[in-house]
């Protein structure tokens, strides 16, 4: 299930998505800050849970989703796009970097990140610097806080 071919504008990506109420909290998060939303498949969930359902309410819209069978799929369509992993591995914090208003801003699934392989194919790994060494924060609040500044910085908010 492919929708929306185009390459135009801010991309969120997801990596495998297992949980079904973040997946549809960054959808509504998408929705109403006017990014699209890349999912990269399988997900640990199907689109008719009811708990995605019960989050993500009306703010479902195919044409602003675009559903990739693999990562490896992913990888060849944006061959030649930059991609920013978020990801607490990293070393710089996301507000030392320069977004751009094509990025595709690339998040690991929940309970595992993205895969080694993933880390080693990115170039532009970013983090949100926590305090007292926490372990992460729940993913539909990370893509909000990178949403919102890489917006500010391209001045779409």
């Amino acid at each position: 299930m492919t929708h929306n071919q185009t390459n135009e504008g801010l991309k969120i990506a997801l990596f495998e998505p297992d949980i079904p109420q973040n997946t549809a909290a960054i959808i509504r998060t998408c929705s109403c800050l006017g990014a699209k939303l890349e999912i990269i498949e399988p997900c640990g969930f199907l689109l008719t849970d009811k708990r995605f359902k019960r989050v993500v309410m009306d703010y479902f819209d195919e044409k602003n989703i675009k559903f990739y069978k693999s990562a490896d799929e992913f990888f060849e369509l944006k061959k030649n796009q930059r991609i920013i992993l978020m990801t607490t591995k990293a070393t710089k914090s996301y507000t030392k970097f320069k977004f751009d208003k094509n990025d595709t801003i690339l998040f690991g699934k929940e309970s595992a990140g993205v895969p080694k392989g993933v880390h080693q194919l990115i170039k532009n790994r970013l983090k949100i610097p926590m305090k007292n060494n926490k372990r992460s924060l729940n993913i539909a609040t990370s893509v909000a806080i990178t949403l919102a500044e890489s917006l500010k910085q391209i001045n779409l908010i």
